[in-house]
């Protein structure tokens, strides 16, 4: 039997892989729009949270989790398609500069919160599921949910994965994200890519607040609790590199659960930010470069 001091590292180790594993989701949807649109888009976290309030109604409805947050997903992604019709896409025409498109990203963020408020309320609420007992493992007690989420984040990044890599749409944001303008002569179909981008961003991100609401409550400040550590995991894998995000997250995810090992939990904010910085330090482009 292990000691306990190893089985609560590991415990601590299993809550991480589950934390790290929905910032990985959302921080590579922030990192696509980056890298394609270059906005950076303090509006993510609200996304997230959004991606729970409608998993969270189709839900309630009788729906399986596992059917409600696919619709939950669809809702959200046609909500970012209508930000890029009525808002992106026109400002990009104009030539906003990147410190407009940030304040108006955060007014966005601002809307969305308050919309929420308005429609479901400020408190906490959750998901009809059934109770279920945790699972023990190697003498670990691991919730059911916890482990939905690991199985969950890692079945979407396999599929991110693949249409990066094997797909015209991958091919496509790739040569956008490497160079626009030679991507537009070269017919690569800028807007079309644009808008997968965000079919793709959106979807990661809802999914994420989908499983969020699993592990916690689902309430209006979800993303926007999320959104520093959001953008931490980006920059520390690398701005623009989806790959470099998803480690980025999973690194800081772990090391947030493991330092309360040795600090209070209000510390688990800084400890990522301290990571942050030292690995800056020694290579300013993050872990990974675009």
């Amino acid at each position: 039997m292990a000691s306990p001091d190893l089985a609560q590292l590991a415990q601590l180790t299993v809550n991480g892989l589950a934390n790290g594993s929905l910032l990985a989701l959302a921080a590579t949807g922030l990192t696509l729009i980056y890298g394609i649109l270059r906005l950076t888009n303090f509006a993510q976290g609200e996304f997230l949270t959004l991606g729970a309030y409608f998993t969270l109604v189709a839900n309630s409805t009788g729906l399986s989790l596992w059917v409600a947050m696919p619709l939950g997903a669809i809702a959200t992604i046609a909500l970012c398609l209508l930000g890029e019709s009525i808002l992106w896409e026109p400002l990009r025409r104009q030539r906003v500069n990147n410190t407009t498109l940030i304040i108006l990203t955060i007014g966005l963020s601002l809307l969305l919160r308050n919309l929420v408020i308005l429609i479901w309320g400020a408190g906490n609420q959750a998901y009809r599921l059934a109770v279920q007992p945790a699972l023990t493992v190697l003498g670990l007690r691991i919730t059911l949910n916890s482990l939905l989420v690991i199985l969950g984040a890692a079945a979407a990044l396999i599929l991110l994965h693949l249409v990066l890599q094997h797909t015209a749409i991958g091919k496509g944001m790739r040569a956008i994200a490497d160079d626009p303008d030679l991507a537009r002569v070269s017919g690569v179909p800028v807007e079309t890519v644009i808008r997968w981008t965000w079919v793709i961003a959106g979807g990661l991100t809802a999914i994420a607040g989908g499983l969020y609401g699993l592990i916690t409550a689902v309430r209006p400040t979800m993303g926007w609790n999320l959104i520093l550590p959001l953008f931490a995991s980006a920059i520390l894998g690398g701005i623009g590199s989806p790959y470099g995000a998803i480690a980025g997250g999973l690194i800081l995810g772990l090391a947030q659960e493991l330092s309360t090992y040795w600090l209070p939990a209000e510390y688990k904010l800084a400890v990522a930010f301290v990571i942050l910085i030292a690995v800056l330090l020694i290579k300013p482009q993050g872990l990974f470069a675009r």
